[in-house]
């Protein structure tokens, strides 16, 4: 695709009257804090993306096949949300970390959890005074929790130690299945989640969680952390059009998997 094309379809987008369809559909309650109504370029814009592609594709099947999955990593960042008395339990990911503070081998000295993760435990925390439930929080967030909050009924997500002292972080896939098993185990069943995670990160830990079969929605009207911090120990977590591209390439790798287990169950 030719960036001159594409620049004068978002351009054409945004001049569009809203007489197209909107883009894929998604739940009732879509809601997300400090999101706006669509605007009509925004909902207009699928169609001209389709516009687009099956040109430089020269195959309208593909381009109608492929829009909707571009569409959505690439222009939503949103994701579902539910109302607090919907949430059984709240899930907290973290968002980068700091190299350890009095040096030594990164790879058996554990990471700083940094300013980042103390500002989701500060969501955390707030969002427990309403809505007192159990908390499972990655490791980062859970040392806030009890050491500034001195929160109770938290379950810290730990990294893995092995036999010599080596350190393996668990991914947001890796923090969600134990959440899983954990949940699972329980005699009323897992429940819904209510997630949090850095403003970027959020949809896709709603998606990860939801993967690992929980039900799963980012807490309706909380607002997130979403600033980046430059020291992070996790150089695709300093900046944020770094991030974003680190993000949905995670997307993306999931998104292949699935779509190609759906499409060749039988492999």
């Amino acid at each position: 695709m030719q960036r001159r094309e594409f620049a004068a379809a978002v351009t054409a987008a945004i001049a569009a009257p809203a007489v197209l369809a909107a883009p894929p559909a998604r739940a009732a309650d879509s809601s997300y804090a400090g999101r706006a109504e669509e605007p009509h370029a925004e909902r207009a814009l699928p169609h001209h993306m389709l516009a687009v592609l099956a040109g430089a594709l020269d195959d309208k099947v593909a381009a109608r096949a492929l829009v909707p999955h571009l569409y959505d990593v690439g222009f939503d960042w949103h994701p579902e949300t539910a109302a607090l008395g919907e949430l059984d339990f709240i899930v907290a990911y973290g968002f980068g970390n700091r190299p350890p503070a009095g040096g030594g081998d990164p790879s058996k000295v554990r990471y700083e959890p940094g300013p980042v993760n103390e500002a989701l435990a500060d969501t955390v925390a707030a969002l427990r005074e309403r809505r007192d439930v159990p908390v499972y929080a990655q490791w980062e967030i859970a040392h806030f929790l009890k050491s500034k909050h001195h929160m109770t009924d938290v379950t810290s997500i730990e990294p893995v130690v092995a036999p010599d002292g080596a350190i393996t972080y668990l991914s947001t896939d890796g923090v969600a299945a134990q959440v899983a098993e954990a949940r699972g185990a329980l005699p009323g069943g897992i429940g819904t989640a209510g997630v949090i995670g850095f403003r970027d990160h959020v949809k896709r830990c709603v998606q990860t969680t939801r993967d690992r079969g929980m039900r799963a929605f980012a807490p309706h009207g909380i607002e997130l952390p979403g600033t980046y911090d430059p020291e992070s120990g996790q150089a695709w977590t300093r900046r944020r059009d770094l991030y974003l591209v680190h993000d949905m390439s995670a997307q993306w790798s999931v998104l292949r998997q699935k779509l190609i287990a759906r499409a060749f169950p039988n492999g």
